[in-house]
């Protein structure tokens, strides 16, 4: 398959991939809590690595109709979410451009010391 080059935010607390533990963000990017998906508890992140994204769908959800895609890992393309392309809601545009990761698709685990990991470094993953 060739090799994938897999960033890393760094942080104390790391959410990844339930599946294969691709590191994806780590907790000082989280907004929020109080979100539901398909599966039930999601977080809204302000930034996400390691992710491929769906063609843009228009969606009506519980707080309106948005424009969002779906979001992947980008090691193993389990699917971890979405991302808010557009709210047509004025008081849901502070959505735009988060992203939501399902609880129940990803796992939080101890991270770095903030000295170890600087921001966005890369790791490199071969899967031969």
């Amino acid at each position: 398959m060739g090799r994938i080059f897999l960033e890393h935010l760094g942080g104390s607390r790391i959410f990844s991939c339930a599946s294969c533990e691709s590191a994806l963000t780590n907790r000082a990017e989280l907004i929020s809590t109080r979100f539901t998906g398909a599966t039930g508890r999601a977080f809204l992140f302000n930034k996400v690595v390691n992710i491929n994204l769906s063609d843009v769908q228009d969606r009506m959800m519980l707080t309106g109709r948005h424009m969002v895609r779906d979001v992947s890992c980008k090691n193993c393309d389990a699917k971890l979410g979405w991302v808010y392309e557009f709210a047509t809601e004025e008081n849901q545009r502070y959505k735009e451009g988060r992203v939501i990761l399902e609880r129940a698709l990803v796992s939080e685990s101890e991270g770095f010391p903030d000295d170890e990991v600087g921001p966005a470094q890369s790791i490199e993953n071969n899967n031969n």
